[in-house]
Order: C-alpha cells, then sequence, then structure tokens
C-alpha cells in the first residue's frame, strides 16, 4: 500500500465532484489501451460524469486519509416487463503500486450492499477474457458461470482497400 495507505484507515465514501480528477487519473493508469486492448468500452472522462449523474450513490471512492486509493462506479437496471433489478459494476480501479492490498474488495463489499438495498437481485460485470487478474478479483467476490462473448471493432478512420481477383 501507499505510505499514506499504510498509515490511515481505509473509508469507503460516496464519490464527489471533487474527486472526478483523481479518480480520472486513476482510471488512466488503470485501465490503458497497452494493458487493455480490446476493450470494446474506453476510459475517459464521460465514464466518470454519466454514472455520477445517473447512480451517484454507486459512484464511489476509498482513501486513507485524504488519499483516493481507488473508485468503483456502478449502475442498475430494470428491464422492461422482468421482475429482476440488475446491478452493474461497470468500472473498479485501484492504484497499480497497492493492488492486492484489500482496497478492491472493500469497494466491492460497499457496491454490492448498497445494490442489495436497491433491490438488485443480480449482479453483473464484464471484463476481457484474458484479464486474468480480474477474473480472479471477481471469482474470489463469489462470480462464477464466466460466458465469453466476442466484441469487433472497425477503425472507420482507415480506408480499407478491397481486394479484387485478377482474372488470367
Amino acid at each position: 500500500m501507499s505510505e499514506q495507505a499504510g498509515k490511515e484507515p481505509l473509508r469507503i465514501r460516496e464519490m464527489t465532484i471533487d474527486d472526478f480528477p483523481e479518480v480520472f487519473h486513476i482510471g488512466e493508469q488503470v485501465f490503458t489501451a497497452e494493458s487493455f486492448q480490446s476493450l470494446y468500452r474506453t476510459w475517459d472522462e464521460y465514464e466518470i460524469t454519466t454514472l455520477f449523474n445517473s447512480d451517484g450513490e454507486l459512484c464511489l471512492v476509498a482513501e486513507a486519509g485524504d488519499e483516493i486509493l481507488g473508485f468503483a462506479l456502478g449502475t442498475t437496471v430494470t428491464k422492461h416487463n422482468s421482475p429482476w433489478k440488475y446491478g452493474y459494476l461497470v468500472w473498479v480501479g485501484v492504484r497499480r503500486n497497492i493492488q492486492q492490498g484489500g482496497v478492491g474488495s472493500g469497494l466491492f463489499k460497499e457496491i454490492k450492499h448498497r445494490m442489495k438495498e436497491q433491490g438488485v437481485r443480480m449482479m453483473i460485470i464484464d471484463t476481457s477474457a484474458d484479464n486474468q487478474p480480474a477474473i480472479n478479483f471477481f471469482q474470489k467476490q463469489g462470480f462464477g458461470d464466466i460466458q465469453e462473448h466476442v466484441y469487433m471493432s472497425l477503425n472507420l478512420t482507415r480506408k480499407h482497400r478491397k481486394k479484387t481477383v485478377k482474372k488470367p
């Protein structure tokens, strides 16, 4: 853990607007294109502002003293004609130098508690199939039933050449 985190107890609280810059920078460090080349959802400032405006009570930060160590951003979804309310944990980020120090587990425990209070019956997450640290973390939290999905992308700014077959 960081020096500050080692001296102060961990506290989980709702994110405030003043936390946006620090949360954004932690996300930039954790969710890089090099680390997550297959991200179908990219980390940007709109991820924070959109979730904060729609589900502020599910936007949390973990701090020790005055240092933000990590964050969790979630939302809920109710499908039409379904009695079930789903919780979607969209992002969990912890400073790289303190991962595996209990910060992520603390954030998860609190967001799970808040979702249960809101009537969520099932919680879902998604991650890249090759992100073994994330898979291990979520399995430790009780997630199972791993299902792989295929996400494809098409870069519209790059010119695509049609392959032509030359006739003899």
